[in-house]
C-alpha cells in the first residue's frame, strides 16, 4: 500500500479546521482552555508519590517527635498539597488537611472532566466534518466537468475526508479523552494515599497530645 496517496491537505484542513472551530463554538473558550491544560499535563511527569513522600519524611518525623505544634511545613513542589499541609499545621487538625484536599480534588476532577467532555464533543463532530469534506469534494464535480482525472480527484478527496473524520474521532480524540480521565484517576488515588499517610502521622500523636493536655489541666 502506498500511504502517500492517503495524504491530502485539503480534506485534512476541512476536517481538522472544522472540528476545531465547531468544538470551540460548542464548548466555549473556558472549557477549551481547560482541555489545552489537560493535554499539556499528559506530557508532563506524573505525580511522583515516592519523591514527595521523601520530601515529607522530615515533617512526619517532626510530627511524631514534637506533635504539630512545633512542626514546620516543608515545600514539596506541589502547591495544593503544600497548602493543605500548611492548613493542617496552622489549624493543629488533620481535618483541615482533609478539607483542603477534598476541595482541591473536586477542582482537579472538574477540570479533567471538562476536558474529557470537550474532547468527546470533538470526537462526535469529526465524522460530521468528514462528511462535510466529502460533500464539498463531490460538489466540485459540477464546476470541473466530468473529465476522468477531475472525477477521480474528487472521489479521492471525498473518500479521504470521510477517512480523516473517522480516524480523528476514534484514533485521536476519543482515546485522548479517556487518557485524561485515567491520568486524573491515577493521580487522585496517589494523592489520597499520600494524604492518608500524612494524616496517620498526626493521628499517631493525637492521643499523646490529649493526655498531655489533660495532665496539665
Amino acid at each position: 500500500m502506498d500511504f502517500v496517496h492517503l495524504i491530502d491537505p485539503v480534506p485534512a484542513a476541512i476536517v481538522v479546521g472544522g472540528t476545531l472551530l465547531a468544538t470551540v463554538l460548542r464548548a466555549g473558550v473556558s472549557d477549551c482552555r481547560s482541555t489545552a491544560q489537560a493535554l499539556a499535563g499528559l506530557v508532563r511527569r506524573p505525580f511522583d508519590t515516592d519523591s514527595i513522600r521523601r520530601d515529607l519524611a522530615p515533617l512526619a518525623n517532626d510530627i511524631r517527635k514534637d506533635g504539630v505544634y512545633r512542626a514546620r511545613a516543608r515545600p514539596t513542589g506541589d502547591a495544593s498539597l503544600d497548602e493543605a499541609i500548611k492548613a493542617m499545621i496552622e489549624g493543629h487538625s488533620a481535618s483541615m488537611l482533609m478539607m483542603h484536599h477534598t476541595m482541591d480534588r473536586k477542582k482537579r476532577m472538574s477540570r479533567a472532566q471538562r476536558a474529557a467532555v470537550t474532547l468527546a464533543q470533538a470526537a462526535d463532530l469529526a465524522p460530521v466534518f468528514g462528511l462535510a469534506g466529502t460533500l464539498v469534494s463531490l460538489a466540485q464535480l459540477a464546476g470541473r466537468g466530468i473529465a476522468r482525472e477531475m472525477f477521480l480527484n474528487a472521489i479521492s478527496m471525498s473518500v479521504l475526508a470521510t477517512l480523516y473524520g473517522l480516524l480523528l474521532a476514534n484514533i485521536v480524540l476519543a482515546p485522548v479523552a479517556r487518557a485524561i480521565e485515567r491520568r486524573a484517576e491515577r493521580e487522585e488515588a496517589a494523592r489520597q494515599d499520600l494524604i492518608d499517610w500524612v494524616a496517620s502521622q498526626f493521628a499517631a500523636v493525637s492521643p499523646r497530645l490529649r493526655r498531655g493536655g489533660a495532665e496539665a489541666a
